[in-house]
């Protein structure tokens, strides 16, 4: 048997089109490197000859990202082999192999599996949780033609690995329920006590096998989970109902519809590019709802804020508005709600008014600078919407109502970490004028202009808000491969709500004791997890007598 350690050279991760043996070239410490005690620093290991098995302390060497095994006599792989998490690339060709195990399809970062010329009748269907893979071989092995017709088609590995993905049995349980975490007691009377919930639906667009190639199709698919979104949102009955990335279609003829038969009503806006798309396309757009119970609450009136107007009302030429804020479409949508008779604990007739906000924020990393301004922007909206709103509800009542009786509840899509400059302008009321997450961007003359400058170099806003969830409860909101961590968010009134429980998270043994490195999934219907808190209110306004109104 001959063992060469290997040190690759110009091997590039994203160039798999041929056999790995064609791109690689050798380096061989010298015996002379050896006798010195020269150390060596390799990622591959090649081992060829006549192997017929393999030593146990090969699986040991969780290092390898290479493991090159052509052309020997292996007559079965070891299912230890899943114990090399860091493969990308197994080279097993031209052995004698008649099966494979089914740990294979844990080494999830393959890039490149090269098993042509061994006498493979069968492959595990494990192998489609591959989803990295790029390059696999088959030719020369007895395998049915109905693989091989697949194999053989354009596409065809990724076409065979989605067959096997969609005909692996699912094995997992259902995950646990999450836990209610209780965080204070009702204070007692004259307060009125409502649950509150968010939640990023995955629209039916978005959740593509590219997106999501570690996740089953039909898993996938909207007819799927739209039974599981609902079936979860019914669950948690919640009083308000938050939901983003929802298309026009799934909005009026899914969700409406089968929540007003349970007592809810609900609004809705797409993104702001539906304006200008056909009919046929405009009911693909995303966008987002609220519901809210009947029964608690009676809608006076709703807003769309639409940021890309916002941008373009205040750019006063600004290259940065107009090129890198005016172009994203995103919206939040905002419901003034008036509680009813039936919201209170001790039947109190209190028409209070709250303002109810849903926003999603843009996703994209490299543009830190715009999902702070799109939230900043949305607040300078809020507090106009407010002051507005207290006109309206004098007109209505007579009563006179003042626009900080109006309490608020925001949450949302922020795709922003709690340490972002978008959560520390929410939490605390202030960022700073040089923050980060402006890239240095010359955005401050026209911020100025929007927004409030109470100390030097701040931006601020008069709402004293909290979030209702922190990284020590909810490790991620969002859980995908690539990404893991807390985007989404509630957050309330300081001064007049408190919180007094809350949605814990979804159990973390599960999801490693399952392998399960990204949602969706056959049992989770969304990457990301809904939030839910029960928020206790006390009144800003006055009592009123006899019966209320309701619109």
């Amino acid at each position: 048997m001959n063992n060469r350690y290997i040190m690759p050279r110009n091997f590039k991760d994203n160039k798999y089109e041929n056999s790995t043996s064609n791109r690689r070239s050798h380096t061989f410490m010298s015996p002379e490197d050896q006798a010195t005690g020269k150390k060596s620093t390799w990622s591959e290991l090649e081992i060829t000859g006549i192997v017929k098995n393999l030593s146990p302390s090969l699986f040991k060497m969780t290092h390898l990202t290479g493991l090159l095994l052509k052309n020997n006599n292996l007559i079965r792989l070891p299912s230890d082999i899943c114990h090399l998490i860091n493969l990308r690339t197994l080279d097993l060709s031209g052995n004698k192999l008649r099966t494979l195990p089914a740990e294979l399809g844990e080494l999830i970062h393959l890039r490149e599996l090269q098993l042509s010329h061994n006498m493979l009748r069968i492959l595990p269907y494990e192998l489609g949780k591959l989803f990295n893979l790029m390059v696999l071989g088959l030719a020369g092995n007895p395998l049915s033609k109905d693989l091989m017709s697949i194999y053989g088609e354009s596409n065809g590995t990724q076409k065979l690995l989605t067959f096997m993905l969609d005909n692996l049995q699912v094995n997992a349980p259902r995950p646990p329920a999450r836990p209610w975490i209780p965080l204070a007691r009702p204070s007692g009377n004259r307060t009125c006590i409502f649950t509150v919930m968010c939640y990023n639906v995955l629209c039916d667009k978005y959740a593509t096998r590219q997106m999501y190639s570690y996740c089953p199709s039909w898993a996938l698919s909207w007819d799927y989970r739209k039974k599981g979104i609902l079936a979860e949102i019914r669950h948690y009955q919640a009083d308000i109902i938050n939901l983003q990335e929802v298309e026009m279609d799934q909005f009026y003829n899914f969700f409406l519809p089968e929540l007003k038969r349970d007592g809810y009503n609900g609004i809705y806006s797409p993104k702001s590019r539906a304006k200008h798309m056909a009919e046929s396309e405009r009911k693909y757009v995303d966008g987002c709802a609220i519901f809210f119970r009947t029964s608690k609450f009676t809608l006076i009136k709703e807003h769309l804020v639409e940021f890309n107007q916002l941008a373009m009302a205040n750019a006063d030429g600004l290259e940065h508005m107009l090129n890198r804020v005016m172009p994203k479409d995103n919206i939040g949508l905002a419901a003034l709600l008036q509680t009813t008779e039936n919201a209170w604990d001790n039947g109190l007739a209190i028409q209070q008014p709250i303002l109810v906000c849903t926003a999603h924020i843009h996703w994209d990393p490299e543009f830190c600078d715009v999902k702070l301004i799109q939230t900043m922007m949305l607040n300078k909206e809020l507090k106009s919407i407010l002051e507005n709103s207290a006109k309206l509800l004098k007109s209505v009542d007579g009563s006179s109502v003042a626009a900080e009786n109006i309490q608020l509840v925001l949450c949302g899509d922020f795709n922003s970490l709690p340490d972002s400059g978008v959560v520390e302008f929410l939490s605390t009321g202030r960022v700073s004028q040089d923050h980060k997450d402006f890239k240095d961007l010359s955005y401050k003359q026209c911020l100025e202009k929007i927004m409030s400058c109470d100390k030097p170099n701040e931006f601020t806003h008069s709402f004293k808000l909290a979030s209702a969830y922190s990284d020590d409860i909810m490790p991620f909101t969002n859980y995908t491969f690539d990404f893991k961590g807390i985007i989404d968010y509630i957050f309330y009134a300081k001064n007049t709500m408190t919180p007094l429980g809350l949605l814990g998270p979804l159990s973390s043994e599960w999801l490693t004791q399952n392998k399960v490195i990204g949602c969706p999934h056959p049992h989770v219907y969304s990457d990301h997890f809904p939030l839910l808190v029960e928020l206790e209110m006390i009144p800003t306004v006055s009592p009123i007598n006899g019966i209320i109104a309701h619109r």
